[in-house]
């Protein structure tokens, strides 16, 4: 006989009396919803960057030149005090790891359609030093990425590791972003993607530092890996 679900059970009894919200316009969500209304997530303004077909897309014009990659996109437009900026700011730093696996999958039900997870075989998030990850609980990007697993059945790779911390980027520099990202991650059983076409993911990009150091870390140890890039939020 199948035992009941007793977190199920206490998830309902919580649920009646906390009921799930919204968390951009703190609505009641309806039967079925995690985290985010629908009318929320239409609201959230989509750069289309992996549809631009003039060649002009303006997130692999950051790494053009510098690293070789097929392909790359930042999901939605990022700015601070946006709607995305606080979903951003809930699975960063007020435990909502469950938030960011719903964007993930947010973001690949709008990608998936596309073709732009063609030939991808892994996903792999941009690490943070396990002293973060023991304060935050888990990684951000990590639950990103399970959330485009969970759209697209691509696994998600844990290779990649962050071998030193670095200072937040918020108040950096272009410059000072570069220098702070430098040699800070490092791959784990490069034979592994040999040959392999992966698919490097990070919450926000601004510069586009950091998925461009944890990139250089794949292609230095394991350089027939192929690269794409994505983040869920990219600034203008």
């Amino acid at each position: 006989m199948k035992r009941p679900d007793l977190f199920a059970g206490v998830r309902s009894v919580l649920d009646l009396i906390f009921p799930p919200v919204c968390h951009i316009c703190g609505a009641a969500l309806p039967p079925g919803d995690k985290f985010l209304c629908s009318p929320c997530i239409a609201s959230l303004p989509r750069t289309l960057y992996h549809r631009d077909p003039s060649g002009t897309n303006p997130m692999e014009h950051r790494f053009a030149g510098i690293i070789p990659f097929r392909r790359g996109t930042g999901v939605f437009f990022y700015a601070p005090g946006s709607p995305l900026s606080q979903t951003v700011q809930d699975f960063k730093y007020r435990k909502f790891p469950g938030l960011a696996r719903r964007l993930g999958q947010i973001m690949a039900n709008e990608l998936f359609p596309t073709g732009f997870f063609s030939g991808v075989d892994a996903i792999i998030p941009v690490p943070i030093h396990y002293t973060k990850r023991l304060r935050r609980g888990y990684n951000q990007s990590e639950m990103l990425a399970r959330g485009i697993s969970d759209v697209t059945g691509i696994p998600v790779s844990i290779l990649l590791k962050a071998i030193k911390p670095h200072r937040t980027q918020t108040s950096l520099s272009h410059d000072a972003r570069r220098h702070n990202t430098q040699g800070i991650f490092s791959l784990r059983h490069p034979e592994r993607l040999r040959g392999k076409h992966v698919m490097v993911i990070d919450d926000i990009c601004t510069t586009g530092a950091t998925l461009l150091s944890a990139a250089e870390a794949i292609l230095k140890d394991e350089p027939t890996t192929e690269i794409s890039l994505i983040s869920l939020g990219v600034t203008f």
